[in-house]
């Protein structure tokens, strides 16, 4: 008898353990942290090695995992070349049914914050000659028709 409430009283503690979220504004600053290391080319690595962790820290501050502490995010304000409040831009909240905060997120928000978004504009901008960038603006308007022409014979 005993043996079987410990097993019942087992069970519904497992049943009731709520895996844990990251926090929206950790998961928002670990992706400007992101965007921000992808614009100056920087791997997981290399900004971990500059602040003394490890790539999978670096990895899980940029997911919203660990939460970064005041003195890490200056330095890496400080490595990234960026203000402390970069981090908070496009912050915004909506109190959903439930109580928490939720983001909206524009499309092409995303799709420039994504890490193509953030190589394409990287090396861009790294196109000094103003034909070529007129070129290549084509390039990927052309590109981007025939992928919606594609999409639309389905």
């Amino acid at each position: 008898m005993r043996l079987e409430m410990s097993n019942s009283m087992s069970n519904e503690s497992n049943e009731k353990m709520i895996t844990k979220q990251p926090h929206h504004v950790d998961v928002h600053v670990g992706g400007r942290v992101k965007q921000r290391r992808l614009l100056r080319g920087l791997s997981q690595e290399q900004l971990g090695t500059s602040l003394g962790l490890t790539f999978q820290q670096v990895q899980k501050y940029e997911k919203g995992t660990n939460r970064i502490s005041s003195s890490r995010l200056w330095e890496i304000a400080t490595i990234l070349g960026v203000p402390i409040s970069f981090f908070y831009e496009g912050l915004k909240e909506k109190a959903n049914a439930a109580g928490f905060a939720e983001q909206s997120q524009d499309p092409f928000v995303s799709a420039a914050s994504s890490t193509e978004g953030l190589k394409l504009n990287r090396y861009f901008i790294q196109i000094t000659d103003a034909q070529v960038r007129h070129k290549v603006l084509e390039l990927v308007k052309t590109l981007a028709k025939a992928s919606q022409s594609a999409t639309e014979k389905k």
